[in-house]
């Protein structure tokens, strides 16, 4: 199984090096996208409970533990994928780190825990924003935050009104966003 190489950026884990698959479409987060998103989450992160609903190569999550993260859940449908995720927690001894290897709709339909963090950053291709947001909608603490990706302008993938936009970026064909919902 050939994998890729993924550096933590920030906090506990600092430049630890963690290994994702070669999977067609999985991209993490490129490093300067994730600097940007967790200066603006500096004073959030802390004690977070994180919800990142494609994981993919995982980076936002550790990244999220890194830095303080009470509890995160990850959900990642690839198999070969979750083993490289399944090794990084046990090699991080993340235990506050939860991995359901399944579809984010599968997961979230059935999910009643709420959240003060979600990463949205879907594949591309499959372009689930909008399917994925009415599900993460009712599982968002008041006030929460929620991290979005896209290979397009934001304003293109119809999230929930509730979700009002306070920073954005763009890096290369990334657009990527900070909402928090409102009561």
């Amino acid at each position: 199984m050939k994998s890729n190489q993924l550096r933590i950026i920030g906090g506990e884990w600092k430049r630890r090096q963690l290994g994702f698959a070669s999977i067609e479409g999985l991209r993490p987060t490129p490093d300067r996208v994730r600097e940007t998103l967790f200066n603006w989450l500096m004073w959030d992160v802390q004690n977070a409970k994180v919800l990142d609903v494609c994981t993919g190569s995982g980076a936002l999550a550790f990244e999220a533990l890194s830095r303080g993260a009470e509890s995160v859940l990850m959900i990642e449908p690839n198999t070969e994928q979750a083993k490289f995720l399944k090794e990084n927690i046990q090699l991080l001894n993340a235990k506050n780190c939860q991995l359901k290897v399944a579809t984010a709709q599968s997961v979230l339909a059935k999910l009643n825990t709420q959240f003060d963090l979600v990463f949205l950053d879907p594949p591309y291709s499959l372009e689930l924003w909008n399917e994925l947001a009415s599900l993460i909608d009712p599982l968002l603490l008041p006030e929460a935050l929620i991290y979005v990706e896209a290979d397009r302008a934001l304003n293109q993938l119809d999230l929930p009104e509730s979700w009002a936009l306070i920073k954005e970026t763009k890096a290369g064909t990334v657009r990527a966003g900070l909402y928090k919902k409102q009561n």
